[in-house]
């Protein structure tokens, strides 16, 4: 005892070795990205005690673990039904492709998968920021008759979030079921605001809580969905979480954000995506009857498919539908987005699609909600401009959208930033829409922004200082573990 007395601090460090040099052997044995392993294994033997904390809090991969699994969801008789009356026929599939006209190839339509069914009859609603958002969905809240479903990353008791809160319970209230999904991480709502909702009927679960010993492991995985189901009918889905920040009449700094307004068909996949969410958060076997998939008279033709990716699901299937878009481009790649931290995938096509003269343009904020994400961002971009992408740094506020069109004829409008984290870490959804008109609203959004943003010019951009190319290159290393 004496021994360990007078050398407690060497053996904390050998043990602290021990645990680093088996969490790195972990680490190579999982064949991750090389950036993300030297991230950690830097961390891991350079900063003891601090590096398998940090490791222990967001090292830890359940892709294609058991403890999101989605059959309990997508098992029940009712859920199958759906999924097969939303697989197209031979018929439907070439309807798609005269829509698409010439470039109906551009995108290889994965009409018969499981993860992300093709949907024909939609009526798509564009929204530009978070007051557009509210006066919509408050209306659509007003008027519903069955239920009214919530997932969501943010929802803040403020403002806005107590105005939509008891607007929730007044219609629990009225015999209307609310179910309200919320990440643990990322909302925050007071006890007397949790009283109220649970005495008014609402149900509402917190998505993995951390503050238990058994799943503070976990905290790394995240619900960054933003997902609303009213009656089946009608569905919201896009970047505008609930909170003051996001609605520019309750902010002082200028807020742009998309967000989309969705009826008819996609509403489904949806309303399946928020059962396997609430499936897990609840812990609860709910029984899924028709009532909430209810019939629609949309006759409008926008072929849109929702996509989502996590842990829950076995490949990163919205990186992959960037990527696929990206290299399939014959014309123009227009993205948005308000942090820039990709894999090298999408860095590689980016460049390649720039270099084949194609018009690839970026819009990202000149000034970041968060610092370490801002510098991250500004590392990567030399490497486009480099390679001809034109990139530009919004500066009327912060722009929290996450967008892209291709061609005129791809859009897509979701939560999935361009980062690690939204491709191979949080819950993230996403909707990709194939048709023109929308596509050429979502490309006339763009440019309205860029009116809004400043070029960066290469020269200037690549003699920036040492010392913030230094800090840059710090925010880099840290941004796999971000």
């Amino acid at each position: 005892m004496e021994y360990v007395k007078n050398h407690i601090w060497q053996i904390l460090i050998a043990l602290n070795y021990v645990l680093a040099l088996s969490a790195v052997a972990t680490i190579l044995f999982k064949r991750l990205n090389p950036t993300k392993t030297l991230s950690y294994i830097i961390v891991l033997l350079v900063f003891p005690f601090i590096g398998l904390l940090v490791y222990y809090l967001f090292g830890q991969e359940y892709r294609k673990s058991k403890i999101f699994s989605r059959k309990n969801v997508l098992n029940q008789s009712v859920v199958k039904k759906v999924q097969e009356e939303l697989e197209l026929g031979t018929k439907e599939i070439e309807e798609v492709d005269l829509l698409l006209d010439e470039k109906s190839k551009l995108i290889p339509l994965l009409y018969n998968s499981e993860k992300s069914k093709m949907t024909i009859n939609n009526k798509v609603e564009l929204i530009k920021d978070g007051d557009a958002k509210f006066k919509l969905l408050f209306e659509d809240i007003k008027k519903a008759e069955h239920h009214i479903h919530l997932e969501y990353f943010i929802i803040k008791d403020d403002i806005i979030g107590t105005e939509l809160l008891n607007e929730l319970c007044k219609k629990s209230k009225e015999g209307i079921n609310v179910r309200i999904v919320i990440d643990d991480v990322g909302s925050n709502i007071s006890s007397k605001m949790k009283a109220k909702i649970k005495q008014s009927g609402v149900e509402m679960h917190a998505f993995m809580p951390v503050l238990f010993s058994g799943s503070t492991g976990k905290m790394n995985y995240r619900d960054h969905r933003k997902i609303i189901v009213i009656d089946g009918k009608i569905g919201y889905v896009g970047g505008i979480n609930v909170s003051d920040n996001y609605v520019n009449s309750n902010n002082k700094r200028y807020w742009r954000d998309t967000h989309l307004r969705i009826e008819g068909e996609a509403v489904k996949p949806l309303q399946i995506l928020f059962f396997t969410t609430w499936d897990f958060a609840s812990g609860e076997e709910l029984k899924i009857s028709k009532d909430y998939f209810p019939n629609h008279n949309i006759k409008e033709n926008v072929p849109l498919q929702i996509a989502a990716s996590g842990p829950d699901t076995d490949w990163s299937n919205i990186m992959e539908a960037i990527f696929v878009a990206i290299t399939n481009a014959v014309d123009s790649i227009y993205i948005t987005t308000p942090y820039f931290i990709p894999n090298d995938e999408i860095i590689t096509a980016l460049q390649v699609a720039a270099r084949s003269n194609l018009d690839v343009k970026v819009i990202v904020p000149k000034k970041s909600d968060s610092w370490v994400a801002e510098y991250a961002t500004n590392s990567y971009l030399e490497q486009l401009l480099e390679a001809g992408v034109e990139v530009y740094q919004y500066n009327k506020g912060f722009i929290h959208a996450k967008t892209m069109v291709v061609d005129g004829v791809f859009g897509t409008v979701g939560t999935a930033n361009m980062d690690y984290r939204s491709f191979n870490i949080n819950f993230e959804v996403n909707a990709l829409v194939y048709e023109k008109d929308f596509c050429e609203e979502l490309k006339n959004l763009f440019n309205d922004d860029l009116k809004d943003s400043e070029k960066i010019d290469y020269q200037s951009w690549k003699n920036r200082s040492k010392t913030t190319k230094f800090i840059e290159a710090i925010a880099r290393l840290a941004a796999p573990l971000l």
